[in-house]
This record gives structure tokens, C-alpha cells and sequence, in this order.
């Protein structure tokens, strides 16, 4: 594979999941680790990346966050769109964090009512300001990357409630290994809240459809909804229908 082809899909990936590792990259390019070396350390002179200790982060990760580019802004506010008709009055609603979750936020009907918990800061601030539902940040150990809440302090406090519905976003997620995932600590949020959890819909990018993280958040059979920016329909979804609705 030339440099460029190379190069090309280390973006492709930084793009979708804001955050490479050096190690998967070997596997994904088939090539050593000192070529990847060189190629991320290509990228950042160039100014595409940040490189950091053991990979590669989107250079938005070091940008104030109401100011950062959204990857794939139309696909999320479709796939927002969809979750909102799965949110009914007096309904108890759980959220991770992420963009996709933010736009979800932004479209909450301003006379929506009901609890809405979230282990994400900026998801809170945009449900308060927009509805008049009851907003509850479990709050922790920020992540400084995800601005997702972590940690032993919020595993506890999900314990402790149970909600009709969560919203989950993913970064990986595929027939064979499930909901996958590179972060420790947000895959036991993860867990956390899909057991606080009546029922669990998953929010994810078509792009993000069969690929794979090394760390395991839960199995297919564990979730009822995936909402995707794609058509139900879609033959790229097709394998997924027999463990959860697709809308």
C-alpha cells in the first residue's frame, strides 16, 4: 500500500472515531509499527493530526468544544431526529455523551416533560436551556477527550436509578462482537447505564456499522433499537434485524 493510501485511511479513521491507536492501525494497514510511526508523525507536520503517546487524536479534541467541527453533522441530526419519536411525555430518559447526543439535546421539543439524566455536561446544559424537562447530571471524573463524566462516583450513582430508555452512542459496533469500544473507563459507564436501563437504543453513524474496538460493551441481544442515518430498509442493515428494531 503507498503513503498515500496509507495516510488517506489513518484520516478516514481519526475522522470517525476521533482517535487512533498506533497498534490498530498496524492491523488495519498491515504494515510495521515504525511505518505508522512515520506516517502520523507526516500527518502532524502538516498539521491533519495530533500525535500523542501511542497514537493519534482530531486535532478538535484541543478545540473548545462549541467551536469544533461535527464529523458527519447531517448523519447525526437525522439519526437525532429518529430518536426523538421513540421519547414520549413522563418518560425517564438516560444519555451517554458524545455529538451525536448533543444533537439529540438540541431537538428536544421545549414543552417535552419528564427526567432526563446524562453523564455528559454539555448534553445537560443544552437540555436545560431548550426543554422543560427535569435535568440530572451524574456527575464524576471528566474525560478530558469525550467530555463524558467517569469513574466510580457515576458506576455508583447509575446504580442507583432506573430509566425507561437510554440513548447510547458507539464507536463500534458490529454483528460478531457487538457494541465495542476503546475506552475502559466509558465502557463501564457504558455498562452502567444500559443495566439502569428498561430498554437500550444504540445511535451510530452508518460508517461506525462493523468495526470493531478491542474493549466489549455489551452483546446485540442486549439492545432493542439501532437508529442510524441510513433507511431501515438498508441492505447494510440487514443482518441486524434479528436482534433489535431498526429504525
Amino acid at each position: 500500500m503507498l503513503q498515500e493510501e496509507r495516510q488517506k485511511i489513518i484520516l478516514e479513521q481519526i475522522s470517525l472515531h476521533h482517535k487512533v491507536l498506533s497498534n490498530d492501525l498496524c492491523t488495519l494497514l498491515g504494515v510495521s509499527l515504525d511505518t505508522v510511526r512515520r506516517d502520523l508523525m507526516e500527518l502532524e507536520k502538516e498539521g491533519k493530526i495530533l500525535k500523542v503517546h501511542g497514537g493519534a487524536l482530531a486535532k478538535t479534541f484541543h478545540q473548545p468544544f462549541q467551536q469544533a467541527a461535527v464529523y458527519a453533522k447531517e448523519e447525526k441530526m437525522r439519526i437525532a431526529e429518529k430518536a426523538l419519536s421513540l421519547v414520549q411525555n413522563g418518560m425517564t430518559i438516560l444519555t451517554g455523551g458524545g455529538t451525536i447526543m448533543v444533537e439529540f439535546a438540541k431537538m428536544i421539543p421545549p414543552d417535552l416533560t419528564g427526567t432526563f439524566f446524562t453523564v455528559s455536561p454539555l448534553v445537560a446544559l443544552e437540555a436545560a436551556q431548550r426543554s422543560s424537562v427535569n435535568v440530572i447530571l451524574l456527575a464524576g471524573q471528566l474525560a478530558p477527550n469525550s467530555y463524558i463524566c467517569t469513574g466510580a462516583s457515576v458506576v455508583s450513582q447509575l446504580s442507583e436509578i432506573h430509566v425507561d430508555l437510554c440513548f447510547l452512542g458507539t464507536n463500534g459496533i458490529s454483528a460478531e462482537a457487538g457494541l465495542t469500544d476503546y475506552d475502559w473507563e466509558i465502557v463501564q459507564v457504558k455498562k452502567a447505564i444500559i443495566k439502569a436501563s428498561r430498554r437500550v437504543a444504540v445511535m451510530s453513524i452508518a460508517e461506525k456499522l462493523e468495526t470493531n474496538h478491542k474493549l466489549q460493551v455489551c452483546s446485540l441481544n442486549t439492545i432493542d433499537f439501532l437508529l442510524t442515518d441510513l433507511a431501515p430498509g438498508d441492505m447494510k442493515l440487514e443482518k441486524y434485524n434479528q436482534f433489535f428494531k431498526v429504525i
